[in-house]
């Protein structure tokens, strides 16, 4: 290749493999990573990727190896702090493994635009594709949903019809439930989120058996839509007596708006009322006062969701682990209640 032609035209592998002097398979091997390739060998690969600025496109990426190194991500959860955690970090991971992320957001999408997303995606050459969804129906669907790629499902339920990976939902109920318990409540009430949610009902569940499991009764629930509003309207009508002296509420924003409610109520929280929230939002130290709460791993998630898919792809079945476990986080929101009152 000429001064002239290395002006007008971006370098190929071909190129690097010429100036390298070894084949073009060898050029994909050292790109990818791959064993049996000397050192000195990869060493004069990486020589010439480096003099001639070669940057493989997707498309000769695939053309050599057969792997477009492309994996797809469909989110129909909305904007909501979870899964746009989720999201963010399943593309952190991705790219640790050397891999790109096509993704497709969706609002409130039925079983049948999901499919054609998966499609979608399909059509551009990903090699597999996680699902984030909100609803159940989509997440049940999308097990008898047929990809020529794998499916890896963020499922709190963990069901046995499909790959799935998830944050165990009903243990971090039952730890802030049973932290409301060892303070000395026996009346918690329960502001779960919609009843559509996965996610929520097996808070729901963990909710129920903690208490259960504690002989008390597990009474005072209601649904509201993950949003501060809906905390904040449950607020305002919840009766703060000996029939209620703490709440568990579903996720962080929804605690906001109770605790905003009571205090609107000339009522303290702890003091009158412990919250508990989910999620450990960014901003949940600094409510007045700081929430305790169950903190989620998006992290953690994000990474096992990518080696979970990455598994399925290479079909090795190394990634047994199928969920990740929250942790309690206790702040200044919880109190043991006032005498006489639980």
């Amino acid at each position: 290749m000429n001064e002239k032609d290395k002006t007008t035209r971006s370098a190929t592998i071909f190129d690097v493999a010429r100036l390298a002097g070894v084949s073009h398979q060898t050029v994909s091997r050292v790109l990818n990573d791959m064993p049996n390739v000397r050192a000195s060998t990869r060493d004069r690969v990486q020589q010439a990727i480096t003099q001639l600025r070669y940057a493989p496109s997707p498309a000769a990426r695939a053309l050599v190896t057969k792997r477009s190194r492309l994996v797809g991500l469909v989110v129909t959860a909305g904007v909501d702090y979870g899964p746009s955690s989720i999201a963010l970090h399943v593309n952190e991971a991705a790219r640790r493994a050397r891999y790109s992320v096509l993704t497709i957001s969706m609002l409130a999408p039925d079983v049948t635009e999901v499919r054609q997303a998966i499609e979608s995606l399909v059509r551009q050459s990903v090699e597999g594709i996680v699902l984030v969804a909100a609803d159940r129906a989509v997440v049940g669907a999308s097990y008898e949903i047929e990809s020529a790629v794998p499916v890896v499902t963020v499922d709190a339920t963990r069901s046995a019809a499909g790959e799935s990976v998830a944050i165990d939902q009903h243990e971090g109920a039952r730890l802030a439930t049973e932290h409301l318990i060892s303070l000395g409540h026996t009346a918690i009430a329960h502001l779960a989120g919609p009843a559509t949610s996965p996610d929520s009902l097996e808070r729901v569940r963990g909710w129920q058996s903690a208490l259960t499991a504690a002989g008390l009764p597990a009474t005072g629930l209601a649904h509201g839509d993950w949003s501060p509003g809906s905390g904040y309207a449950y607020g305002l009508d919840l009766a703060v007596d000996a029939s209620c002296t703490a709440v568990f509420a579903s996720n962080d924003s929804m605690a906001l708006g109770l605790v905003h409610a009571l205090g609107d109520r000339g009522l303290s929280v702890p003091d009158d009322m412990s919250v508990v929230g989910f999620d450990d939002l960014p901003e949940a130290a600094h409510y007045r006062p700081p929430l305790t709460t169950v903190r989620q791993d998006f992290e953690a998630l994000g990474t096992l969701l990518v080696r979970r898919l990455l598994a399925a792809i290479e079909a090795d079945g190394s990634a047994a682990v199928d969920h990740v476990t929250p942790e309690l986080v206790v702040r200044q929101s919880t109190a043991s209640p006032r005498h006489g009152r639980a």
